[in-house]
């Protein structure tokens, strides 16, 4: 994933009616979460219990902080939805920041179908943001062009030694552009296979021979048994953002590097840069993806639709859904989903730069307390406690453990009741200081280790794009994209009639000047001895 995501509505974007819903929650959770606790008797932390015990009022929150001389991060984030229990996830989080670095966080989930727009008018209003997310996959080098990000070097160094002793000197670099770093790179797989995730009581109900699956073509028959036995069920659930044809040309067939057309093959050995619509694999995919539309494969509203896949399968409206791949990532997927599902690989795994920085923090422009968010986040690559507390929520409530890293959900609770359910533990800090399923392999970081080592690298691993040059040709193709990509990622449209007309308009906007310039830097870098 990238994981992932899919992400919600417009819950949680900071504005008043967001900030009211969250009052409501607030109120109900605390009332829910102190009735559990005394019902049953889990066991919480003196500060946990504080917090549970304690009801929830965000302003009143907010303006003892202000008393108390607290500075509060706001920190934004891509989510799936928001949990029900997070303002209480929140406040035992801040009992325990007040002491460690006298601040507290101010969560703030937001949509990826969503991001741009909010995270944009964030921006334009001058509205704070301490801590950001952001990704090789989510624009890094045009956000960093566009001045959102400041350099963290100094703060690194000052605030940062947790996060130095964890991770790599060349990891930590691959958040460089123009010899500063502007994102920290979380700790975790650096790479990914590309592939299918379904429920696998359909898959053994209908006896479909996944180690016959070697190519994304051979599920045709598998849809055609779903599509003619399951009415209700769509056998491929998929958004415009996040299709099987994304996943399967965006790094599962080329290395994307970075922002704006201009791709390097994965196949051979060449370092040429081409546009990637005007390939044959973008084509023969985006044929397999129209011949599946027009066999009613996918969900109805796969070109508009912003819901999160899981949500559909978790509500039994759809059979399967595409995704980036790892040990383990069934697993995971059946918390998503609250049911079992299998997965298919249909690449072998594979590095790239933006893998490398699939998962990254800055801290933006707007940061009030950059000095307090550096020191938090340094704690999540160094604080198993407060890494799980925003990765799983509480003890006792969200989780038990079975072991001293195994966890598991309470009594009466699974993943489709429990309160708190982020479920990305890949985006924050140190994942290998996060708590592990009861259902999962415990070696499981020992398998990320040697996956990252098995991985195809990229010839660019290593390489970052700066688009500053052609920041405004990058506006422009996004726009081009923006107009055609639903319908040829979701095979609205026949591709032989779209695709020529959407390579005229990115030619028309600046393609060939921004892969003129991809080639450039790229071919500067090798001379330097890049990917050596």
């Amino acid at each position: 994933m990238m994981k992932n995501r899919n992400f919600l509505t417009e819950k949680g974007s900071g504005g008043s009616m967001g900030r009211t819903k969250k009052k409501a929650i607030a109120w109900t959770a605390s009332v829910a979460g102190a009735l559990i606790v005394a019902g049953l008797g889990w066991a919480l932390g003196a500060a946990d219990r504080s917090a549970v015990d304690k009801p929830h009022n965000r302003e009143a929150s907010i303006q003892s902080e202000k008393d108390a001389g607290l500075d509060r991060i706001v920190m934004v984030f891509p989510a799936g939805s928001v949990p029900k229990d997070l303002p209480l996830v929140e406040d035992v989080m801040n009992k325990y920041l007040k002491k460690k670095i006298g601040a507290v966080v101010d969560l703030r989930p937001i949509d990826l179908g969503g991001w741009w727009d909010k995270t944009g008018l964030m921006f334009a209003s001058n509205e704070q943001i301490d801590l950001m997310f952001t990704a090789g996959w989510m624009r890094y080098g045009d956000e960093v062009a566009k001045g959102r990000f400041i350099p963290l070097d100094d703060l690194l160094e000052r605030y940062g030694a947790g996060i130095r002793s964890m991770l790599n000197p060349s990891i930590v670099e691959a958040g460089k552009i123009n010899d500063h770093i502007y994102g920290i790179v979380a700790n975790k797989e650096f790479a990914s296979s590309k592939g299918l995730v379904m429920r696998k009581d359909l898959v053994e109900k209908y006896g479909i021979d996944l180690s016959k699956i070697k190519k994304l073509s051979d599920m045709t028959e598998a849809y055609r048994t779903i599509k003619r036995n399951e009415p209700g069920i769509a056998p491929l659930q998929a958004k415009s953002d996040r299709s099987p044809f994304i996943f399967m040309t965006q790094n599962g067939s080329f290395d994307m590097l970075g922002e704006g057309p201009g791709v390097l093959e994965r196949a051979g050995d060449s370092t040429k840069v081409v546009n990637m619509a005007e390939t044959s694999v973008y084509m023969e995919y985006a044929k397999l993806m129209y011949e599946w539309n027009r066999l009613g494969f996918f969900n109805a509203d796969a070109t508009t639709t912003q819901d999160s896949e899981y949500e559909a399968v978790k509500a039994g409206q759809a059979f399967s859904y595409a995704e980036s791949l790892k040990p383990g990532f069934d697993i995971q997927a059946s918390r998503d989903t609250g049911m079992p599902m299998a997965m298919v690989e249909l690449t072998r795994p594979y590095t790239t730069t933006a893998d490398t920085t699939s998962a990254m923090f800055g801290i933006t422009k707007n940061a009030k307390h950059p000095e307090k968010a550096m020191r938090l986040l340094d704690l999540l690559y160094t604080d198993p406690y407060l890494l799980n507390l925003l990765d799983w929520g509480i003890e006792g409530i969200h989780y038990v453990k079975t072991a001293d890293n195994l966890i598991a959900y309470p009594d009466g609770v699974d993943a489709r009741t429990v309160g708190y359910n982020l479920n990305e533990p890949w985006m924050f800090g140190n994942q290998f200081n996060s708590y592990l399923w009861a259902n999962e392999d415990p070696n499981l970081w020992v398998e990320y280790r040697s996956f990252n080592e098995k991985a195809d690298k990229s010839k660019a691993l290593g390489f970052v794009f700066n688009p500053a040059k052609v920041k405004n040709e990058i506006a422009a193709c996004n726009l081009v994209e923006k107009e055609f990509a639903p319908a040829i990622n979701t095979g609205a449209m026949d591709p032989e009639l779209i695709i020529p007309k959407y390579v005229e308009k990115l030619k028309a906007a600046g393609a060939d000047k921004i892969i003129r310039e991809k080639q450039r830097q790229l071919d500067e870098w090798l001379a330097r001895g890049g990917g050596r």
